[in-house]
């Protein structure tokens, strides 16, 4: 029985022989003097949405936090576990991002169970129920649009918990201190799957548009 499954070792394989070897200069560099991202990604865990793919980011350019539905909970300082805002703590008051993009998807699998209130939980600790829930009252407004279809309640909401986990970074101390001295920038974005196409938040008015590539 091998330690790791073979896909995986002949997928290391591929980056020695290539990506590392092209850039193994960079990768000594960080090793030596440290990461220093400018931007923080937080996005979903589904394996089809990586940010650094969709970026085309290098190694030491993106620092990205995964979790179900690419959500940001509100600052509670209470003693419990919080692996999103101990990341989010990392990243703005250590490495110093200047920027941080909440970045949703479409056909999200946890969007999809907040929008089902029959849904039934995966096990009994019902995690991702309980995690989900942090935009229940988004989730209970769409669900009761009888005027979307179901795809679009379900986009509509991928959207709209963008805006709730931006407004959840906001209630984070360092995060609102800095953004005020316009030492931090938030943004927001939804790449849809099928299409590759990347649509942005316009801070101004909170719709999403697609941008104007050169």
């Amino acid at each position: 029985m091998p330690h790791l499954p073979d896909h995986l070792l002949a997928g290391y394989r591929n980056f020695m022989n290539g990506r590392y070897l092209t850039e193994s200069g960079r990768y000594r560099e960080l090793a030596r003097e440290g990461q220093a991202p400018e931007t923080m990604i937080v996005a979903c865990c589904d394996s089809r949405a990586a940010p650094e793919a969709i970026f085309d980011a290098g190694p030491g350019e993106l620092f990205v936090l995964r979790n179900v539905g690419n959500l940001v909970p509100p600052y509670a300082p209470d003693g419990e576990f919080h692996s999103t805002s101990a990341a989010l703590e990392f990243a703005v008051q250590s490495l110093k991002v200047k920027n941080i993009v909440v970045m949703g998807h479409g056909r999200c699998g946890g969007i999809r169970a907040a929008l089902d209130p029959n849904a039934a939980p995966l096990s009994p600790g019902d995690f991702i129920g309980k995690w989900m829930s942090l935009i229940a009252p988004a989730a209970e407004t769409v669900s009761s649009s009888t005027f979307m279809t179901a795809a679009e309640r379900q986009t509509a909401l991928e959207r709209i918990s963008i805006r709730y986990s931006i407004a959840n970074l906001r209630t984070f101390p360092c995060v609102s201190i800095l953004e005020g001295k316009g030492r931090l920038s938030l943004h927001g974005a939804w790449f849809d799957i099928s299409t590759g196409e990347l649509w942005v938040m316009n801070k101004e008015t909170g719709d999403f548009e697609r941008p104007v590539l050169e």
